[in-house]
């Protein structure tokens, strides 16, 4: 259809003649309805006058959607400040006018229908204890105008054209950042294309660890040291850097762009709960790679109850002794310091009588991976994920220099790993973000190759509808990464951010990397195509970092307290 023409049928239609104005309209309805849901689901988990922890297990499904329900009002509150600063910016043009339509038109379908909190169970607000009568609030005109008229065919099918269009732009629809993080972002995308996209696939097969020199560049990228501050060898960037750097490594490859998290954690760490001589001794080898860390926090039978685990450090001399197991230890053998979280208080049986270590290790081999006295260790097997490998470790006397505990003090280490979660979980966000957009650049590509019945498969409006949800949702995902981002980096709590963002992106990514391997039919289902891969490595995501039932557990508490 010729641009003017569909130019003038969009500025004919209602919602575009003041978008902004409609999408700024629904939200109060939005926190309306949340509001509700908030009293309902509290007046159910209230036992005397505080909020119980088994109520809430009780009712896990109505807390667990009134986390969903929050994640999607915060989520269209930052779609609705990303397109006013573009409007600002002169930059809110017809890609970015139609992927706001489309979100908020979808968004306010499903919170009134039902949110999709995994793929077999959909949240509706009657689960959360809400009347049709409080249901009523949705029913304002915004909210009917773009639940109408916002995510048609028509404007999915438009979106795609323009998306064919713009082929050349390194995201869909304008990201909303300052020129040099998008400078950040290009050579990032560069580097990406260039280093790691015509191996990665070949990574993943041959379950081969993500090759040194890769590291190396890194490195002289800035990536390990991109948050660390300039007085401990690093480059003292934001939050929101480290998201983009994160973004397009993860679109390059999973395990690339995972590279950083553990220097991340590693550092969050050392600069919130470590002495000065840790962080004059640790910090400039994080930042320049010449130490590679790893965490070592998971056990066997604790999963996600880090508060329980029984490896046990004890005090003999100068140093502490440590005994017992750990499991989904990525990276283990080529690192040389691990995180480890440990029980120095034999007399507890929960989180206040952990420690944190800096524990000193020798980088193994192929041939003798675990070199160091007092460990040993087995690789884990696993779908994707593949560029580091997972290990079980176990130890039995692991000795770690009392120098190495961190902060010098004991009991410290379950608060200090807290310390963490805000930055590790907006990194994963970020990742989750950047995951997505490679299953949309591999299903758009694949879509546009195929011919099937004398076309494109991207002409038939299923498979252009779940292309531009892709684009859509990936905006969604991303603006509210980036709103924790920036939240992290002006020094306000953002663990309900965060964990948000996490939440909403993990589940963002394997959406999309379910559709394009739908998209790829058959094909899909073959090793040597790289969404079989963008697959495995997704479904990871809704796991690490606090699983996705674990992170709606911990944004629900915090909402209600």
């Amino acid at each position: 259809m010729a641009h003017d023409g569909q130019d003038m049928t969009l500025k004919q239609n209602p919602i575009l003649a003041d978008l902004l104005a409609t999408t700024a309209a629904a939200i109060p309805a939005v926190e309306d309805i949340l509001t509700r849901a908030k009293g309902a689901v509290r007046a159910i988990v209230t036992e005397g006058e505080r909020i119980s922890g088994k109520l809430i297990e009780e009712h896990q499904t109505a807390a667990h959607g009134l986390a969903w329900l929050a994640t999607y009002a915060q989520s269209l509150q930052q779609m609705q400040n990303w397109a006013a600063r573009l409007q600002e910016a002169g930059k809110f043009g017809e890609v970015e006018q139609l992927i706001h339509q489309i979100a908020f038109g979808e968004y306010l379908w499903q919170i009134y229908g039902g949110i999709p909190m995994s793929q077999g169970e959909i949240l509706r607000l009657q689960d959360i204890g809400l009347s049709q009568d409080d249901m009523r609030a949705l029913m304002q005109p915004a909210v009917a105008t773009l639940t109408q008229e916002g995510n048609t065919q028509a404007a999915r099918m438009r979106l795609v054209d323009l998306m064919q269009e713009q082929s050349a732009n390194i995201t869909v629809g304008a990201s909303g950042l300052d020129e040099e993080l998008e400078m950040i972002r290009e050579q990032f995308r560069r580097f990406s294309i260039e280093r790691v996209e015509p191996d990665a696939h070949d990574w993943h097969l041959k379950d081969e660890l993500i090759p040194l020199e890769i590291i190396d560049e890194m490195a002289e990228m800035g990536v390990f040291g991109l948050t660390i501050p300039e007085e401990y060898g690093g480059f003292g960037l934001s939050k929101a850097s480290m998201c983009v750097v994160s973004e397009e490594l993860s679109r390059g490859y999973i395990g690339v762009g995972s590279l950083g998290t553990r220097s991340e954690i590693a550092a969050e760490l050392i600069l919130c709960g470590g002495t000065e001589e840790q962080k004059q001794k640790w910090l400039p080898g994080l930042a320049s790679a010449e130490v590679l860390p790893t965490a070592v926090f998971t056990e066997p039978n604790t999963g996600s109850d880090l508060g329980s685990l029984r490896t046990r450090a004890v005090k003999q001399g100068d140093d502490w002794k440590v005994t017992g197991n750990k499991t989904w230890i990525t990276h283990a053998t080529r690192t040389h310091v691990m995180t480890m979280l440990a029980r120095t208080d034999p007399d507890t049986t929960d989180y206040r009588g952990l420690s944190m270590f800096l524990a000193e290790k020798t980088p193994g081999t192929e041939e003798k991976p675990f070199p160091t006295p007092g460990m040993t260790g087995g690789e884990i097997e696993v779908l994707g994920y593949r560029g580091m490998k997972e290990y079980e470790l176990a130890f039995d006397g692991f000795a770690i220099k009392d120098e190495n505990l961190l902060g010098g003090e004991t009991g410290k280490g379950f608060k200090q790993l807290m310390q963490t979660f805000e930055s590790a979980r907006i990194q994963t966000a970020a990742r989750a973000v950047g995951v997505a957009q490679s299953a949309l650049d591999v299903g758009m590509q694949y879509a546009q190759d195929r011919k099937q019945f004398g076309k494109s498969l991207i002409s038939f409006p299923r498979v252009a509808g779940k292309l531009a949800m892709m684009a859509v949702e990936i905006m969604v995902a991303r603006q509210l990464t980036y709103f924790s981002a920036d939240e992290k980096d002006n020094d306000r709590r953002c663990d309900l951010e965060a964990g948000m963002a996490k939440l909403l992106g993990a589940r963002v990514a394997w959406a999309c990397a379910d559709n394009a391997l739908q998209i790829h039919g058959g094909n899909g289902f073959a090793l040597e195509y790289k969404v079989s891969r963008i697959l495995c490595d997704a479904r990871i995501l809704n796991i690490f970092e606090g699983a996705a039932e674990i992170q709606a557990q911990v944004i629900a508490r915090r909402l209600l307290d």
